[in-house]
């Protein structure tokens, strides 16, 4: 059910709050607003002090309780509404946050349009939130942040919604080796992109090992071995690099955490676990050894071959410098699983002769 309503903005605060995202200490998602946006609300505010202002846009404020809608009989459009307001603001806005809290800093009681969403429960208004806010210049971050908790949306997000999860899951897990180390709305401290270890997610979900672990076992199990496969393959790259990877390094500082490294090191994750069977830290960090002295994360220069060389800060976070250095290490990775299986034969081959 939808209503639209006309209130002063002194009125709008009693019933109408704004839930931001955040996470409580055992890493569950809570609210869903992202941060306010300081200058965007200066803008509007000066814009409705002028005297000629106008606010056509509706806050939309949704319900789970708290309000109670009395129909007319006669079959009309018009309804009274009770806002129960007891035990605190009961709404909570799903769009126009930025223009509430530009109204709440005036002195001035404008007149604005509220559209009032009656939801079911939580899930349902999350629901909406997503829905509505996905055609709106909204970070895609924090829209995929909110995924797992929102049930009945469109195909297109059920792979994205389990590597948010996912994702969420290897920076609260006190089990994981990424454990604060994301960057997300919920964790502005972490130094690597979400987005990025989103896209080693969904690599492997196309085609790779996480997706022969959602096909072989039940979800939970299969959640449960694509949590370990990728905290252990980075646990092995922050003991093969440390230099590169721990210390106060940021994507600007060391390419192995910027989002072009941590992809290309995805692959070679999958090439690892498939052909050299790498489960645990240890399996990881041995067929990672060829690489060292062979990269060039925060100093020197990438040899590609060919004549291709450039600086180590040449490598950008675009889809073609990702395939390059991927193709790069998974050279490097394939021939070494080449030599010491060539090694490993040559004594059965001897004792046979």
């Amino acid at each position: 059910m939808v209503l639209s309503l006309v209130v002063k903005a002194s009125d709008l605060r009693r019933f109408a709050a704004i839930d931001r995202i955040g996470r409580d200490e055992a890493g569950a998602l809570r609210g869903f607003q992202r941060p306010q946006i300081a200058g965007h609300i200066r803008e509007i505010r000066d814009y409705l002090e002028s005297d000629d202002a106008i606010l056509p846009n509706p806050i939309v404020v949704a319900f789970t309780s708290g309000l109670l809608v009395d129909v007319d009989p006669s079959g009309g459009s018009v309804c009274k509404l009770k806002i129960d307001i007891s035990r605190g603001a009961p709404g909570l806005v799903v769009d126009g946050q930025q223009r509430m809290s530009a109204l709440l800093e005036m002195d001035k009681d404008f007149e604005v349009f509220v559209s009032a969403v009656v939801c079911g429960d939580e899930a349902e208004l999350r629901r909406q939130f997503v829905l509505i806010n996905n055609t709106r210049p909204l970070p895609k971050s924090l829209i995929y942040e909110l995924l797992p908790g929102v049930e009945k949306l469109p195909s297109r997000f059920s792979g994205r919604a389990f590597a948010a999860e996912l994702t969420a899951r290897l920076n609260y897990d006190p089990r994981s080796s990424l454990k604060g180390k994301i960057h997300q709305h919920t964790n502005p401290g972490g130094i690597i992109s979400d987005s990025a270890i989103q896209r080693v997610i969904m690599n492997s979900l196309s085609d790779g090992m996480m997706r022969d672990f959602l096909k072989r076992d039940d979800p939970e199990t299969a959640a449960e071995r694509c949590l370990e496969l990728i905290s252990d393959f980075y646990a092995a790259v922050a003991r093969v690099f440390p230099e590169a990877w721990a210390g106060r390094h940021t994507p600007k500082t060391s390419r192995l955490v910027h989002g072009a490294g941590i992809v290309a090191m995805g692959y070679v994750m999958e090439v690892l676990a498939l052909l050299d069977g790498a489960r645990r830290p240890e399996d990881f960090a041995h067929g990672l050894g060829c690489l060292v002295e062979r990269t060039a994360w925060t100093s020197g220069e990438w040899d590609f071959g060919g004549g291709d060389v450039r600086h180590w800060k040449a490598i950008q976070n675009v889809n073609r410098d990702i395939v390059l250095l991927a193709h790069y290490l998974i050279a490097i990775v394939r021939a070494d699983l080449r030599a010491r299986r060539a090694a490993a034969a040559e004594p059965r081959l001897a004792a046979n002769a």
